[in-house]
């Protein structure tokens, strides 16, 4: 990715600490290896992503090991692309993962995850069945 220059919001972090590198300081293969745990998780776990007018949002299906998988790759990110904020909140129903940034750093973000993808939820087990189809109306 290339280096562009943001600049923090006054007192996001208690102080502005002025101009920003939208840049990831992994080398190419941390880089590959990170883009694939991404992929990986988004393909057993991803609910859906939404851009916001700062970032984004991605939710994913609590499940195991995903919330753990989820906070592995924010703490890279965190250290890796110091430019954004990466925040991660559970709930039963989801883990999300809320990423903000300004300025150029918005568009890095929408760009750095377009290519992940909801995944379809896991289908129950033969003998598991979570909605009992009702039986088709006879005749009267």
């Amino acid at each position: 990715m290339a280096a562009h220059e943001i600049t923090t919001a006054p007192g996001s972090a208690g102080t502005d600490t002025g101009p920003v590198p939208v840049a990831c300081t992994l080398t190419s293969a941390g880089l590959a290896a990170q883009a694939g745990r991404w992929a990986r998780l988004a393909a057993r776990a991803m609910a859906g992503r939404t851009e916001t007018e700062d970032g984004l949002r991605i939710r994913f299906r609590p499940g195991p090991s995903n919330e753990e998988e989820l906070r592995a790759l924010v703490a890279v990110e965190n250290e890796c692309c110091s430019w954004a904020t990466w925040t991660v909140e559970t709930s039963p129903a989801h883990i999300v993962l809320d990423v903000r940034a300004a300025g150029t750093g918005v568009a890095a973000l929408h760009s750095m995850f377009a290519s992940l993808r909801p995944s379809p939820p896991a289908h129950n087990a033969p003998n598991q069945t979570d909605d009992i189809a009702e039986p088709p109306a006879l005749p009267h």
